[in-house]
């Protein structure tokens, strides 16, 4: 990701790393929802803590403790491994309540379970609150101006580079599955590398946005999300729309290119198309990737709910950020390495 724009670039880094620790990144699950606790109900959700160790980590060793398969434990969404996170958990209750108490796994806690009568799916949560410690600050002041534009203008909700994994080549896998017509041995690999293509696009063409000054701009053509509803329309007044961007009831989209993506008109189209005919990819392929590569549209920015700024040489920052976004990107932000 070092090649792509920052929203603040005008403005050096603050200095300074994050992650030296587990204690310094902690992030807690803002579920959609609380499991309803009636004995009826097939799921049990179960609140974990867990210390470097990641989501399919736990999933894969409660499923042994339980002898059930791993397919059966599900999440809302991954959490990171070198971190302390606190989320939900569903599993089958009648395999896993009686096994429960004597469920051992290092670095893991069960802090509480309840029945619920709905699976949990991904995707299913608010967001995510974060507690970051950032040591070795050499200038908090230009962390807390870059803060108050992020505030008020919202974060670039660029994917981030653990969604393009260990090598960063996910997205070259991605396109060469649809230029194969789609084919892969794998599907979780065939699923996880498509989808690390389209991130790679809608990366490239909000890198564009920033680069053009329309990040938080209303532009005739755009396709415009509600934040609170999701609704989508059609921007056909953009001086009408403007003053509902800036006060982030709306923010522009950008692409996950597929079939039932929505697409946009005038010079937005033709910016979206562009990023395809520089990577010579037809419209077409994405019709290739079945239900991976079905389309959508995707905030070009996020709300920023910064809780507290605390510290100088040891910054410590308390925020919470939408379903989808990461905290990554926020950090780059600031430390600009």
């Amino acid at each position: 990701m070092s090649d792509l724009p920052t929203l603040t670039r005008d403005l050096p880094g603050c200095g300074g790393s994050f992650k030296g620790t587990p204690e310094d990144f902690e992030v807690e699950e803002l579920p959609a929802y609380e499991p309803n606790g009636e004995r009826d109900g097939e799921h049990l959700f179960l609140w974990i803590e867990k210390r470097n160790r990641s989501t399919i980590d736990v999933a894969k060793a409660l499923a042994r403790h339980c002898e059930m398969d791993e397919r059966e434990v599900s999440w809302a969404g991954l959490k990171d491994r070198q971190a302390i996170t606190r989320q939900y958990l569903c599993v089958p209750a009648r395999f896993v309540e009686p096994r429960l108490a004597t469920f051992a796994f290092e670095g893991v806690t069960v802090l509480k379970s309840a029945r619920h009568r709905n699976k949990l799916k991904g995707g299913h949560l608010k967001g995510n609150r974060f507690k970051v410690v950032v040591r070795g600050v050499t200038d908090a002041a230009l962390a807390r101006e870059a803060l108050t534009r992020l505030v008020r203008l919202g974060i670039p909700n660029y994917f981030g580079e653990q969604r393009f994994g260990l090598g960063g080549d996910n997205a070259d896998k991605g396109k060469r599955i649809l230029q194969a017509g789609g084919r892969h041995r794998d599907r979780f690999e065939r699923k996880l590398f498509l989808s690390a293509y389209q991130s790679d696009l809608f990366n490239r063409v909000l890198a564009r946005r920033l680069d053009a000054g329309t990040f938080a701009t209303a532009q005739l053509g755009d396709v415009l999300k509600k934040h609170a509803t999701g609704g989508e329309f059609v921007c056909a007044e953009p001086l009408v729309d403007q003053p509902r961007l800036e006060s982030f009831e709306l923010s522009p989209t950008g692409p996950l290119f597929g079939p039932e993506m929505r697409r946009p008109e005038a010079e937005v189209d033709v910016v979206e198309s562009q990023v395809l005919t520089d990577e010579g990819i037809e419209r077409a392929l994405f019709d290739k990737g079945g239900n991976e590569t079905l389309g959508a549209r995707r905030l070009l920015r996020v709300p920023l709910e910064l809780e507290s700024v605390e510290g100088e040489a040891e910054l410590t920052l308390r925020f919470s950020l939408p379903a989808g976004s990461y905290a990554t990107v926020l950090l780059r932000e600031l430390l600009k390495n």
